[in-house]
């Protein structure tokens, strides 16, 4: 089950991030050298245990770069990496900054995001994916774009996008429907799937019916679950004698549609915490189901948290 884990860069790249659970975890002064450390830190942790997907983003702040230095310092050559384009990261090192990433999907941000990613990443670079598609986005209706994306697929480069936002299943079902050429453009899907909100499961669940690689990101909902749990996942994990972080994980990976599921740790503790996931026998799931809130709820309270 090792090979279905993978690791995301969006807490390691950037001194600020939603993510709860960072303070203590990450260097006291988030200097880009100490970030990077403490990066590669989490990188070596993560390898050592076996897993070989790692996630990034043009916004994750130096991500690509941090993973780009660790990848050529370290020589490894059996590391899937994952990447997105739409959001720029505005923030300029900045914790304080007012506004930290700008999104647009545009041919302008993709064909200057592209040159960025592959400059850092090269051949290394398996799957580059529209970042944070939703239905209203103007790439459904830009063939320009579409086009060039689909120039992708003709350099072996797989093709994705990601989704947040309580109406996930719509843009998974319009993302997956597109033809470029009367060929698919699609065939890997990064969204949001965790025990507040699994209302993505059923859309992820045709994608991989359809072929997709479907990536679970958040599963842990921004370290809500590990850090401030709902009290009956925390007696669930107790029964279990593991952390909730694992319990929450281990829901995941028993989705048969979950390709991969990201990791989002800030040190390598977490990691290891985290990876205990693999050995969790889970409780009936209907208790688990019993979790979830209503896909709005969970997203206005997501959009609450602070970067930090």
């Amino acid at each position: 089950m090792l090979d279905r884990i993978g690791l995301g860069l969006a807490a390691l790249g950037r001194p600020a991030y939603i993510n709860l659970g960072r303070q203590g975890a990450l260097p006291e002064v988030r200097t880009v050298p100490a970030m990077r450390a403490a990066s590669w830190k989490v990188l070596d942790e993560a390898y050592a245990a076996g897993v070989r997907w790692v996630d990034a983003a043009r916004s994750y702040g130096r991500a690509e770069e941090f993973l780009a230095g660790w990848l050529t310092d370290r020589g490894h050559e059996d590391v899937v990496v994952s990447s997105k384009w739409g959001y720029a990261y505005v923030a300029d090192w900045r914790p304080d900054a007012e506004v930290h990433e700008v999104k647009q999907h545009s041919l302008d941000r993709f064909e200057q995001q592209w040159a960025q990613s592959e400059e850092l990443l090269g051949d290394r670079l398996a799957v580059y994916q529209v970042h944070s598609l939703t239905l209203d986005s103007p790439l459904f209706n830009d063939p320009l774009l579409l086009e060039s994306l689909a120039g992708l697929i003709e350099q072996g480069v797989r093709v994705g996008f990601s989704t947040s936002g309580p109406q996930q299943a719509d843009t998974i079902r319009r993302a997956m429907a597109l033809r470029v050429q009367g060929r698919p453009l699609f065939s890997v899907v990064q969204s949001t799937w965790n025990l507040l909100d699994p209302s993505a499961g059923p859309a992820l669940a045709e994608a991989y019916e359809a072929g997709a690689h479907v990536l679970v990101k958040e599963a842990l909902a921004n370290g809500r679950l590990a850090v401030d749990p709902p009290a009956d996942l925390l007696a669930m994990a107790e029964d279990a004698g593991v952390g909730c972080d694992a319990l929450a994980l281990a829901a995941a990976l028993a989705q048969p549609w979950a390709g991969t599921v990201l990791l989002g740790a800030a040190s390598p503790a977490q990691v290891r915490a985290n990876l205990a996931a693999l050995h969790v026998r889970l409780p009936p799931y209907e208790r688990l189901a019993a979790l979830a809130v209503p896909a709005r709820r969970y997203w206005a309270e997501r959009s609450a948290l602070a970067w930090n």
